[in-house]
Order: structure tokens, then sequence, then C-alpha cells
């Protein structure tokens, strides 16, 4: 089942001689459950790609649908509220809420929609992130892989149609990376969520089900 289709998208900075084409009519889709890696040098589109994707920026040209949705037909208040709701976000540097002690940041996305928080799938979370000794601490009293491990609940909570990781390694030493890494396979496999990730290192992109390559805004290569 199709859960993501991008259609010729294309984004396009300034004009004349300091235009910059970022994507050049990307398209391709993704299935449900799919683990797909995209990955490119710095410059490439890769993170022009992935915040178009996750509704964070728009298109000059080009459809992105998620779940048979247009989402570039949304106004901006209905794609924030479609964003919150369907999209997970993973980044490279967290982006925590420094007074929220762990649960808190993983249950903002559903305090921000007023939305119950399910005790059990909460602390299925926390079960699977490791974090069950570390609830109450704020992210300042936290490891870099503890801090991406709750980013990761966060994105997860609301059981999202997308997961999106920008660079979820970027910050971290080997042996986290690679826990990270694991972790987002293990909810890949065990809740079937949809993950896109962004990444440079080829070696991380294996752990993929498929890797797309992007260079100078084009897709260069499927496999």
């Amino acid at each position: 089942m199709e859960i993501l289709k991008v259609e010729n998208l294309t984004k396009v900075y300034g004009k004349g001689t300091t235009k910059v084409v970022a994507l050049d009519h990307v398209s391709f889709t993704v299935s449900k459950g799919e683990f797909v890696a995209i990955v490119g040098a710095s410059g490439s589109g890769k993170s022009t790609l992935l915040h178009l994707i996750g509704g964070v920026d728009r298109p000059t040209s080009g459809k992105v649908y998620i779940d048979g949705q247009d989402i570039f037909a949304f106004n901006d208040d209905k794609l924030a509220i479609f964003r919150r709701r369907q999209i997970g976000l993973i980044y490279q540097f967290y982006n925590l809420i420094p007074i929220l002690n762990v649960v808190e940041n993983i249950t903002l996305p559903l305090a921000l929609d007023n939305r119950e928080v399910d005790k059990k799938r909460l602390d299925d979370m926390l079960e699977l992130l490791n974090l069950e000794n570390r609830q109450n601490h704020l992210p300042n009293e936290l490891s870099g892989g503890q801090q991406q491990r709750t980013s990761i609940g966060r994105a997860l909570i609301t059981s999202p149609a997308l997961i999106l990781a920008d660079e979820p390694t970027g910050n971290l030493d080997s042996k986290a990376s690679d826990e990270i890494v694991a972790l987002l396979k293990k909810t890949n496999k065990e809740l079937n969520e949809t993950i896109i990730m962004i990444t440079h290192n080829m070696e991380i992109a294996k752990v993929a089900d498929r890797i797309i390559k992007i260079e100078d805004g084009k897709v260069i290569m499927e496999k």
C-alpha cells in the first residue's frame, strides 16, 4: 500500500543570477511499512526534500501525497494540524523543550492537540526506548543518545503515517549512533512504522530497505 507519493517536486530559491534550484522534479513513492534512506552530500537537496515531505516548507511546484491526501492543498493552519498528527519528525539536534521532562517532551504533540495520553502506549514506548528510569529527567540531565531516544518517542507517540528522521545520528558518537539506528529499525519492523531517513553516511543507510541517492537536487540512484 502506497503511503507517500512525491510527484515532480521542485524547489527554487531566488531569481536571475541568484537563482538556486534546490530540488529539480523529484518523483518517487514509498509503501507503508517501508524504511527508506535518502543519501547525498551537503547541499544535494536531501534536507530540502525532507522539509517538503514534512510540510515544513512549500514547493515551487509539484505534489506530495501522504496517505492519499495532497498536503499542499491544505491552508497553513490545516497543514500544521496534519503535520502534528500524521508526521513524526526526528532532528539531528533533538529539539527537546529544556524545561520539560522526558514524559512531557514525548507527549507534547498530544498536549498541543488537547488529546489524552494512552498510559499503556506511553509505558510501552518508554520500555521500547529504554527510558523507564529517566521519565522525570530534564534534557540537560540526559546523554545525547537518551535525548535522541526521547525525540524518537515524541515522533512515535501519535502513531503517525510517516516518521521523518533528519541525520538522526549526526550529533552522536558511534556507540549511540548504532543504538539509534537499531532502534529505528526495530520500530520499523515491530511497529510497522514507515521511516524516511536522511543521512550522508552510506553505512548507516544500508540498514534501510531502499536507498535513494540525491545529487544537485535530482534523484540519481534508487536501489
